[in-house]
């Protein structure tokens, strides 16, 4: 198992206040929440679990199974695909398909990102799972395994359904996934406008046009939901995504997120405690061809503090006592416990770095009487 998926569990631990932070901004929205992509952590949230409508902002969970369609080739960017009628008659937002005129997957793509047509979401669908009903089910399946607890999807989407929800949270750890697992498809989030059958929409993500280290990601209305928006901002190396639902206008989504951003990058940073197969410790192994394992993590480990407070951070290792072999590469040997001001941060898995394959004989029976009287 990869660092990645160790990490998914934890992802968006609950945000802590410190005395030298200043509070986050008041944000006009029903529920909100910043986090840090590079560290996998929240700085700051305000209702994260409540269960809102998502609108067009199901088209993240949509986008993700088609990027995962691409990556497993059943699908093909060039792949002509059949306009059905419940497609050409999707209500809401279109990119304007016509039922005699086949699209290509990659002309989906744009029109479901950057139009944010319900046409191309049901189309996709279609192409993907053989019916939206099958999709929604297939979406669902994926929530659950990206850890959407309080997630429920029943179309393509975002149209308004009673069945149709989601949370703050949940929206963060799908948004954090795209960008994680489709770094290749990402940047089609950041295009500003697109063309079809004549016919030229603007993206709705004003951010692209306000602030140039927005790069992504979607925006969403309805009547119920109110206007909400996910958006991605990168400084240098580091990574932050807002979440926001249920403010009161186009403009005001923007703005409260805009203020989310500004505030993660100003008043936060993205400390790196160790590097990309670096050894936090060496652990004692019973029964193993070799006494001792290096641990550590698979990709270099950041965490989110306060600006100024980097010096503070203490790390301790709590070992899986006892490990007994045979143990494999990237399998959890431990935690390591992120303290700051007398504060837990977080708790997060160490691996093996390497492979400990069982001992012979004398060395089991040697080793099993040690543990005996130990």
């Amino acid at each position: 198992m990869t660092l990645k998926r160790l990490l998914a569990a934890l992802l968006l631990l609950p945000a802590l206040a410190f005395a030298d932070a200043p509070p986050p901004p008041p944000i006009a929205a029903k529920s909100w929440l910043l986090y840090d992509i590079t560290s996998a952590q929240a700085i700051a949230n305000a209702n994260q679990h409540e269960r809102v409508e998502p609108a067009s902002l199901t088209k993240l969970m949509t986008a993700y199974l088609a990027f995962s369609a691409l990556k497993q080739k059943t699908l093909r960017p060039d792949e002509v695909v059949p306009v059905s009628e419940r497609a050409w008659k999707a209500p809401g937002s279109r990119m304007f398909l016509d039922p005699k005129k086949p699209v290509k997957v990659e002309e989906l793509l744009h029109g479901m990102i950057t139009q944010s047509g319900n046409d191309a979401c049901i189309a996709l669908a279609e192409a993907i799972a053989g019916s939206e009903d099958a999709f929604a089910q297939m979406m669902n399946r994926e929530a659950q395994r990206l850890g959407m607890k309080d997630t429920n999807f029943v179309n393509a989407s975002g149209l308004p359904d009673p069945q149709h929800y989601t949370t703050a949270y949940d929206l963060g750890l799908l948004a954090a996934a795209l960008i994680r697992d489709f770094p290749e498809y990402y940047p089609l989030y950041s295009l500003r406008e697109y063309r079809y059958n004549n016919i030229t929409q603007p993206n709705r993500n004003r951010l692209l046009w306000l602030d140039p280290n927005v790069d992504g990601m979607k925006t969403g209305y309805t009547e119920n939901a109110g206007f909400c928006m996910v958006a991605s901002a990168k400084r240098g190396p580091r990574r932050l995504l807002s979440v926001v639902l249920g403010a009161d206008s186009d403009n005001a989504r923007a703005q409260e997120s805009l203020k989310l951003l500004n505030y993660g990058f100003q008043y936060y940073d993205s400390v790196k405690l160790y590097s990309k197969d670096e050894a936090v410790s060496t652990l004692e192994v019973w029964k193993g061809s070799a006494s001792r394992l290096k641990a550590g993590f698979l990709s270099d480990f950041y965490v989110s503090v306060p600006r100024g407070l980097a010096g503070q951070l203490k790390a301790e290792l709590v070992s899986l006592q006892p490990l007994v072999a045979p143990i494999g590469f990237g399998e959890k040997v431990g935690t390591v416990r992120v303290i700051l001001q007398n504060k837990l941060l977080g708790e997060y898995p160490v691996v093996a770095l390497e492979n400990v394959a069982i001992a012979g004989f004398f060395g089991r029976a040697w080793d099993s009487m040690r543990l005996w009287f130990k």
